[in-house]
């Protein structure tokens, strides 16, 4: 059967205990529900849950919110908390929709080191417009509903998504993700039709990135498959181009006499503008003269090298990182790159 593997999500990522994103090979002791093949019951009660977590979240009402939660989250609730007030400003005052609600139930005594969960219908080429594959490591035993919702409000277009683990009779809180459904009003098939256009272009690189922000837009969770997911994974697992970094894997940027060591290179949303940012390795960061001076030279030499930016960002942010995870950023809008 036909899967997308996924390597790279540049979005925000809140863990249910110790979930984490996984890939590998299907384990027995799975079952996955879609909403279809619900009962009624249960069905109702993963959408009231969801519901009203995502009404405390819209009230930015905390503590209610962690009273909601499983013990291990609730402990070390500080990053819900954030990702919260991070995203207030879509939230507040916003109506939501429930898109779909999934249960997923993992058997055994102890977590699954690779658990797969295939939800709903699959034809001979694979997914169908209703199916999802769930890919997950580490997962406790339990049941676990997942509910996707999209939250509108004059300002923004939210992804906001649950992870719901049952305890007795109760639906508690488990994990939260969220994240933008657009960017600057454009949504994945925007993103896609644009990379298109720059592959006509020859613009490989501008094709890659813009098809990397398709990516992290038509799923709402980064532990998700979707049809619409792997026809993206399928139309342009090929087109990466070979220098650009990937998988662990560096890619040299020379500037004058020093060759730079690209570790990452992805498109962000920053306002209403979509820039590229740059990472790269430096052995200190600490100082930040020098840290300046080589975003600089990255900037430029990046630039220099692909003139194509130009036509697809508003600015290019570099960013040194040194071996102890500290860095430095500057960005630099991309008319004033001379």
């Amino acid at each position: 059967m036909p899967r997308a593997r996924r390597r790279f999500w540049p979005f925000f990522l809140l863990p249910l205990a110790l979930l984490t994103l996984g890939g590998g090979l299907p384990v027995f002791g799975q079952n996955c529900q879609s909403s279809t093949d619900l009962d009624d019951a249960t069905r109702t009660a993963i959408s009231a849950a969801a519901q009203r977590d995502f009404e405390l979240a819209a009230k930015e009402d905390i503590a209610s919110l962690r009273q909601n939660a499983i013990a291990s989250l609730a402990a070390n609730f500080s990053p819900i908390e954030m990702t919260l007030k991070d995203h207030q400003d879509g939230l507040s005052g916003a109506q939501a929709t429930l898109n779909s609600v999934f249960l997923l139930e993992a058997d055994g005594t102890a977590p699954l080191p690779h658990a797969e969960f295939y939800c709903g219908i699959f034809g001979k080429n694979g997914q169908t417009p209703g199916s999802a594959i769930f890919d997950l490591n580490n997962l406790p035993p339990g049941k676990y509903g997942v509910a996707l919702l999209e939250a509108t409000s004059p300002k923004a277009k939210t992804d906001f998504s649950l992870i719901l683990q049952q305890e007795g009779t109760d639906w508690k809180l488990g994990g939260l993700y969220i994240k933008d459904a657009q960017l600057s009003g454009h949504d994945a098939d925007w993103f896609a039709a644009r990379a298109r256009d720059y592959k006509s272009k020859g613009q490989l690189h501008n094709a890659w990135l813009y098809y990397l922000q398709a990516r992290s837009l038509v799923s709402p969770v980064p532990f998700m498959d979707t049809l619409a997911l792997d026809k993206l994974y399928n139309e342009f697992q090929n087109e990466k181009p070979a220098d650009v970094p990937a998988n662990g894997q560096t890619a040299d940027l020379n500037s004058g006499t020093v060759t730079y060591k690209l570790t990452a290179l992805y498109p962000q949303s920053v306002g209403n503008d979509l820039d590229v940012v740059v990472k790269y390795q430096v052995p200190d960061a600490s100082n930040s003269n020098q840290a300046y001076a080589n975003n600089m030279a990255v900037i430029k030499a990046l630039v220099a090298k692909y003139p194509e930016l130009r036509d697809a960002f508003a600015a290019v942010v570099a960013r040194a990182v040194d071996p102890s995870g500290r860095d430095y950023g500057t960005l630099l809008a991309i008319k004033e790159i001379k």
